[in-house]
């Protein structure tokens, strides 16, 4: 057995730790601030200064600095924070949408979700098949299409929560309608890149796919059926009991249980993060309990744990991996065809189900959101050795440009819809119409 680490090397790990933590929080935030004052949600700030703290700006002018303060050797503690935060996030965020609208809604949701789909992955694989044997990469281009299929296909699900909450869209018709084929989304792409995973790993097991489709739907037949239920009775009546407050053994609890629901996910094989995700969900119409927790946790998991994600996916990201001008024509081509997919076939969808086209299109402009999700995607990639550097950079790209786009679009495409009201009713609304006075709960 291997000794303890002495308590002089604990603390130079820990120095190293809070270092980081100081860059990291105060740069986040910093350029949150900053990219509010041109019209953009916090979150787009802190997916660039994730960006600038990596390789491709910080490292390249100040290497020095760079490799002192990003240490490899706590590289592993962040990427747990970052994973944890993601879990707390999709809490937060199932429990912000109002699914009430499905009813009437629920063949335009499946529609679109499955356009949202179909098409993104279409354009993706058979762009990866162009782009293999022109980049003259190795490995399989059946492996390596497949990864750049299901990269188009995802939807951000919680960087798409935080922008409708943001504009105050979240519990709209139209608001409702995209969270729903979001999730319908996301849950068909997790499969997908389970799939695609099992495939370039050649451990391809349909018996293995079977139980793992089984136990999605028994985990989440037993969520709404017998969890939520309890857990709604159990929750009135310690708001109750407390007059609308949580005691810290309540809090305790929630956060247990969240984290169940997570591991239960995770041995299922579809990630942590769907288990909070549908934790918050069963407990989307317990507005009590909603405002307390917001109160509890939504602030620090916002500021603490969601930029070390963006700053360790920064890391990897290296624009000097693009040492040719055909590689930038490719990475416009990639992002072009993500665009086409998502957007166009989503608004398509949309349309053609019944919605007004600036409605459909509303639709469309969010589904194309895609940086948290594609960047856990893309990273997989990644790490198996499917994606190289030059395409992990043109993939996060086209991340931050389909993000970057959406709020500037749906603020343009608000006007005279649905949802016009609710979004000049935000304060996101009133701080930039009046040049950044105002904060909203999510600042």
């Amino acid at each position: 057995m291997n000794p303890p680490p002495s308590n002089t090397h604990m603390e130079s790990l820990l120095l190293l730790v809070i270092i980081q933590l100081v860059v990291i929080i105060a740069v986040a935030r910093l350029f949150g601030q900053v990219f509010r004052r041109f019209g953009q949600p916090v979150v787009c700030g802190e997916i660039a200064a994730g960006l600038l703290l990596g390789p491709s700006l910080f490292g390249r002018f100040f290497p020095e600095t760079f490799h002192a303060i990003f240490n490899s050797d706590v590289g592993l503690v962040f990427s747990i924070f970052s994973q944890v935060g993601l879990v707390l996030l999709m809490f937060i965020i199932g429990m912000e949408f109002d699914f009430g609208h499905l009813s009437e809604n629920r063949r335009t949701a499946m529609s679109i979700s499955i356009v949202g789909i179909l098409l993104p992955f279409v354009l993706g694989f058979s762009l990866g098949y162009l782009m293999h044997p022109r980049l003259g990469l190795t490995g399989s281009p059946l492996h390596f299409s497949l990864f750049i299929a299901a990269a188009m296909s995802i939807t951000a699900i919680p960087i798409l929560g935080r922008i409708m909450i943001e504009l105050n869209m979240n519990r709209t018709c139209i608001g409702s309608l995209t969270i729903s084929a979001a999730a319908l989304d996301d849950a068909t792409g997790w499969v997908i890149l389970a799939l695609v995973t099992a495939i370039s790993r050649s451990n391809l097991d349909p018996g293995k796919m079977a139980l793992m489709v089984v136990g999605v739907l028994l985990y989440a037949a037993a969520m709404i059926l017998v969890v939520r239920p309890l857990l709604c009775r159990w929750t009135a009546r310690m708001l109750l009991a407390n007059h609308g407050d949580l005691t810290l053994n309540v809090q305790a609890t929630l956060l247990i249980l969240m984290f169940l629901s997570a591991a239960v996910t995770n041995l299922i094989g579809i990630f942590s993060i769907f288990g909070g995700f549908m934790f918050g969900a069963i407990l989307y119409d317990q507005h009590e309990l909603r405002e307390a927790l917001r109160q509890r946790i939504q602030d620090f998991v916002t500021v603490f744990f969601l930029p070390i994600f963006f700053t360790y996916t920064g890391l990897r990201t290296d624009i000097g991996s693009m040492q040719s001008a055909s590689l930038w024509v490719w990475c416009i081509l990639v992002m072009l065809a993500a665009v086409a997919g998502k957007f166009g076939g989503c608004t398509l969808a949309g349309y053609y189900s019944g919605l007004p086209l600036r409605e459909a299109a509303l639709i469309g402009v969010m589904m194309n959101t895609r940086a948290l999700m594609e960047l856990i995607v893309i990273n997989i990639g990644y790490d198996l050795g499917v994606i190289p550097k030059s395409v992990f950079f043109m993939l996060v790209f086209m991340a931050v440009v389909t993000t970057y786009m959406t709020t500037p679009i749906l603020r343009r495409l608000a006007r005279n819809t649905e949802v016009w009201d609710s979004y000049r009713a935000s304060q996101f609304a009133a701080r930039f119409k009046s040049k950044g006075v105002a904060a909203t709960h999510l600042d």
